[in-house]
């Protein structure tokens, strides 16, 4: 199965440990913090743990680099994490660099993975789930034709302390 994709802006291609200083400075950035569940890490090797880990389990998590395709500039992440086979269902998630948000980078990523979703990994439902507060994220999931199912109490462990989450899904059918 091809992981690489291209996107008219984007090149999304599987991580690797190439990718580790890139993704360290990525998950150390306080504007990508501010919603995410992960912290910063302590230091770069923190970072390795991590990125080793996503890179063991791609058969059941598929973790992706997204570049400028023009410049080969590393600008974020975005990942589908696979749920129980019998379900048909994943989850789904991105990560973007401050510089590069506003700019449709993320709607368009996110757009090639519930492709990838459907068409490659035979889904049947995709979720994400994001902070109550978080409108640019908000903006994404509903631009790529994901409906809000849930509002959740309570759940997120951020560093400002708990966040309600809202759910949001599509179905291969949608």
């Amino acid at each position: 199965m091809e992981l690489d994709f291209k996107t008219e802006r984007l090149y999304i291609r599987p991580i690797s440990e190439q990718d580790i200083e890139n993704i360290h400075r990525l998950h150390s950035l306080a504007e990508t913090d501010e919603f995410n569940t992960l912290g910063i890490p302590k230091d770069i090797q923190e970072t390795r743990k991590i990125v080793e880990s996503w890179i063991l389990e791609n058969n059941k998590r598929h973790t992706f680099a997204i570049e400028l395709t023009k410049e080969h500039e590393f600008i974020g992440l975005i990942g589908i994490n696979l749920g129980k086979e019998k379900y048909k269902n994943a989850e789904v998630w991105f990560k973007l660099d401050s510089k590069f948000w506003n700019k449709g980078y993320a709607t368009e990523s996110l757009k090639r993975i519930i492709a990838f979703g459907f068409n490659d990994l035979n889904l049947h439902r995709i979720e994400a789930g994001c902070a109550v507060a978080n409108t640019g994220s908000i903006q994404v999931l509903e631009k790529v034709g994901m409906l809000r199912e849930a509002h959740t109490r309570k759940l997120l462990p951020l560093k400002s302390g708990w966040s309600d989450n809202y759910g949001y899904a599509i179905l291969s059918t949608d």
